[in-house]
C-alpha cells in the first residue's frame, strides 16, 4: 500500500477500527491522527478537561515567575501530563461505558466513578506537589521582599 493510500486510509475511513483480528499494517501517523482526535473530542466535550488546562497554564505562569528548580518543573510538567492523561483517560471508558451499557446500570455507575476517582487522586496529588513546589520559593521572595 502506498502513503497515498494509508493517508486515505485514515483521512477518510471514519468508521475505521482496529481490532484483535485485523492484520493489516496501520501507519504510524494515523495512529497519531487517531491520537489527536481523541484527545481533541475529550477537548471539545468535557468541562473538566477545561478546567485542568487553566490550572496547567497558571501551574507553568506560577513556575516563570517564581523561577522554580528543574526539579521542580520536572514535578510540574509531571503532575500535568498525568492529570491531563488521565482526563482523557476517563472520557475514554465514559465512552464506552456509554456504549456497551445505555441504560443506567449501578456498575455502569461505578466505572464511571472509579475513572473520575483516578483523575480526583490525580489532582488532588497535583495540589501536593504544587504546594511543596510553590510555597518554599513564595516564602524565600516575600522574605527576601520583608529583609531587603
Amino acid at each position: 500500500m502506498t502513503e497515498k493510500q494509508h493517508r486515505s486510509r485514515c483521512d477518510k475511513d471514519e468508521k475505521f477500527v482496529r481490532h484483535a483480528g485485523d492484520k493489516s499494517t496501520f501507519p504510524f501517523i494515523c495512529a497519531l491522527r487517531c491520537a489527536r482526535k481523541g484527545i481533541m473530542y475529550a477537548f471539545a466535550t468535557q468541562k473538566n478537561l477545561k478546567v485542568h488546562i487553566c490550572f496547567a497554564i497558571a501551574a507553568i505562569l506560577l513556575g516563570f515567575l517564581l523561577s522554580v528548580s528543574e526539579a521542580g518543573w520536572l514535578a510540574i510538567v509531571l503532575c500535568i501530563a498525568i492529570v491531563m492523561s488521565l482526563e482523557v483517560l476517563n472520557t475514554a471508558i465514559e465512552s464506552v461505558v456509554d456504549m456497551v451499557s445505555p441504560e443506567w446500570n449501578a456498575l455502569a455507575m461505578r466505572a464511571k466513578d472509579c475513572a473520575a476517582g483516578a483523575v480526583y487522586i490525580a489532582a488532588i496529588g497535583s495540589l501536593i506537589v504544587a504546594a511543596i513546589v510553590y510555597i518554599p520559593r513564595i516564602i524565600y521572595i516575600v522574605g527576601t521582599f520583608i529583609s531587603g
